[in-house]
């Protein structure tokens, strides 16, 4: 992307299809420059603002995320992004959080899509695993994965990093561990992949 980047610095579209390819590889803090500066021509471009919605989740950027979430409020995956920036980043409000996801279950855009479905399973092991609900953590875990045999490796991957996440604060430290390696192993170079990177150096720490 970088050599159409260069030809064509100004066109949005270029900008947003380079946001785009920059966080699906691991580089969430270059795309979430491009997607703002797509935003900022285009405040209601979907995907630019669940793209940055999510680059700043994974970035640890709460504030950021709360605030490009609040052009979209109402959408289905601006709604899970926020969430998971919510339950995961530093600074996220974590009951905010598990109400998103307790909330999205009745949202009938969530079964249109495996991915979301795998998230959103994800998402609430995590919920399930702060408040320490062990029957729950289990069951949203098999959910997660159930769905996740469903989607492409690159997807897996991310909802991998979560499961990986929910079993962390679980306390299941070697659990966790596993689950950070099968991610990054499924789609080394992928988003979920680098994240679970970031997250197992943190653990293993």
């Amino acid at each position: 992307m970088g050599p159409l980047l260069e030809r064509y610095p100004q066109l949005t579209f270029v900008r947003k299809i380079a946001a785009e390819v920059l966080y699906a590889s691991g580089d969430p803090l270059s795309a979430a420059d491009l997607f703002d500066r797509v935003i900022q021509r285009r405040p209601r471009d979907r995907a630019s603002v669940i793209g940055l919605v999510a680059a700043n989740a994974a970035l640890d950027r709460s504030g950021d995320a709360r605030t490009a979430a609040a052009l979209l409020p109402n959408d289905v995956d601006v709604r899970l992004a926020l969430a998971w920036s919510e339950l995961v980043a530093l600074g996220g409000r974590r009951d905010a959080g598990a109400r998103l996801v307790a909330e999205l279950a009745g949202d009938p855009e969530l079964a249109r899509s495996r991915e979301r479905e795998a998230m959103h399973a994800a998402l609430r092991a995590i919920a399930a695993a702060r408040e320490a609900s062990d029957a729950g953590l289990r069951s949203a875990l098999a959910d997660a994965e159930r769905h996740a045999k469903a989607v492409r490796a690159t997807d897996r991957a991310f909802v991998g990093y979560l499961r990986a996440i929910a079993l962390r604060e679980a306390g299941a430290r070697d659990d966790a561990m596993t689950a950070f390696a099968d991610a990054i192993a499924g789609a080394p170079d992928s988003i979920g992949a680098a994240l679970a990177r970031r997250e197992r150096a943190k653990l293993s720490g």
